[in-house]
């Protein structure tokens, strides 16, 4: 594989890992000044351990994006296809929802889908490299 590309599919990751490490901590310690600045703080479950432990996934996934920039791309395939598909799993919930009308918010499919949606075929891609291309 061409160092430009490494570099490209290592940056895929280390972005991967800002965005999730850094929405991790935000929902998982900080959830309910996030919803109020969303304006859906009357959204918010009566326990919020049901927020802070989806905040506490996307910083642990967070944490296996950064193990893949860290590591050797082609060894972490299988770990590629996860992140790949724990961004397929968001934005299949968001299209769902937003089909039945019942998201809490705009930004959680507008922003955080699109975003989701982007990694997701970027990291697909990746694979399907490393796959065809890629002999270990």
């Amino acid at each position: 594989m061409s160092q430009l590309r490494n570099r490209y599919y290592k940056g895929i990751f280390l972005a991967a890992t800002i965005y999730d490490i850094s929405l991790g901590i935000i929902f998982t310690f900080l959830f309910k000044q996030a919803f109020a600045v969303l304006g859906i703080a009357y959204k918010l479950p009566r326990y919020g351990a049901y927020i802070a432990l989806i905040g506490a996934f996307l910083f642990v996934i967070g944490v296996a994006y950064l193990l893949i920039f860290l590591g050797d791309l082609r060894k972490n395939l299988n770990l590629i296809i996860v992140g790949a598909l724990y961004k397929f799993a968001y934005c299949a919930v968001a299209i769902f929802y937003f089909a039945i009308g019942e998201y809490p918010h705009i930004i959680f499919l507008t922003l955080f889908g699109i975003i989701d949606l982007i990694f997701f075929v970027m990291m697909t891609e990746c694979a399907i490299y490393l796959r065809k291309y890629v002999r270990a």
